[in-house]
């Protein structure tokens, strides 16, 4: 059998991104922030309830504390670091390890707007300030990327340029959290947003070896580029041969190396793509099955539905009722 053969690669702009991550990134548009400023005074604990589906984050400005999280060490924040606990699994915020906790709802916090609270709480010892967040997410890319991330990240250090802006930008969110002027909600949550996105740019870039299935293949200069193409384009009828032909690799090489890197085939990736964006549009959005299925190019709506059904285990319908349930 003759050797698959691998063109010169071309120029990066006939590429879908000449930063395919980077892209994804941009999906990471959060909702529902709910911003807290602590202000607490050894001796103190707080039990912090599991939020599914939401990012949890504090950030230390001053004095410090140790966030407990089951199945992880203790890890002790300093003014400046910030924690990202990304599956909105309950931990412990504490004076120091070990110290006891009062559920976060059985504490004095004052809600001064819908989106911002205050809580002052303590023993009257060492001081410590805590602006913290909960957030959550939407878009299908955000998602994936977020349960490929570890239970925690830790940022203990920024560059000196990133840690300047963080620190203005916490307090420009304290200070419209506090307004009353108009499109204060919004600003907080665009500044959680970047909050969040430079704390996982940081540890990916932290660590490359610790990025797994698809967001390890972004990187790849042949495979990113068309799984881009894949995320941008839901409605192409997409094959093995034309992914391959973006790629400059035969159909074979190409399947074969997707499936190394992502741990799919390209149309089961593509497919699940797809349904993703569905179930996001049939949660989020008044819209028909038909309409839906015409949005992915599906043919008929019952073929939209067989491959719903197929890939998420039930048919768009009753999800749909399932999800407005929750």
């Amino acid at each position: 059998m003759a050797k698959d053969k691998q063109p010169t690669m071309p120029p990066c702009d006939a590429w879908a991104s000449s930063d395919p991550l980077g892209e994804v990134l941009h999906t990471l548009t959060m909702s529902g922030v709910v911003y807290t400023r602590s202000h607490l005074s050894a001796p103190w604990g707080i039990d912090l309830p599991a939020i599914p589906d939401c990012l949890l984050f504090h950030v230390v400005t001053n004095g410090q504390c140790v966030l407990e999280l089951k199945g992880q060490a203790p890890v002790t924040l300093l003014p400046g670091e910030f924690a990202l606990v990304p599956h909105g699994q309950g931990h412990r915020i504490v004076h120091e390890a070990g110290a006891a906790a009062e559920p976060y709802f059985d504490l004095p916090i004052e809600h001064l707007s819908p989106r911002y609270e205050m809580l002052h709480y303590g023993g009257g010892g060492q001081a410590t300030t805590l602006i913290c967040g909960a957030v959550c997410i939407e878009h299908p890319a955000a998602r994936d990327l977020i349960e490929l991330l570890p239970d925690m990240i830790h940022i203990q250090t920024w560059s000196s340029s990133h840690a300047d802006w963080m620190h203005s930008s916490l307090r420009l969110m304290a200070a419209e959290a506090l307004s009353k002027q108009p499109g204060g909600e919004t600003i907080v949550t665009r500044l959680a947003d970047i909050l969040v996105i430079q704390a996982i740019r940081t540890w990916l870039s932290e660590n490359p070896s610790s990025k797994p299935g698809w967001i390890g293949a972004l990187k790849d200069e042949r495979i990113g580029p068309t799984l881009v193409e894949i995320h941008r384009k839901p409605m192409e009828q997409w094959t093995v041969a034309t992914l391959a032909q973006k790629a400059l690799m035969s159909r074979s090489a190409y399947s074969a190396r997707f499936t190394q890197l992502v741990g799919m085939s390209p149309m089961q990736y593509t497919t699940r793509w797809r349904m993703q964006l569905a179930g996001n549009w049939l949660r989020a959005e008044n819209i028909t099955l038909a309409e839906c299925a015409n949005r992915l190019s599906y043919e008929s709506e019952a073929a939209f539905s067989r491959a719903f059904k197929r890939v998420v285990g039930q048919a768009p319908g009753t999800w749909r009722k399932t999800q407005a349930a929750q």
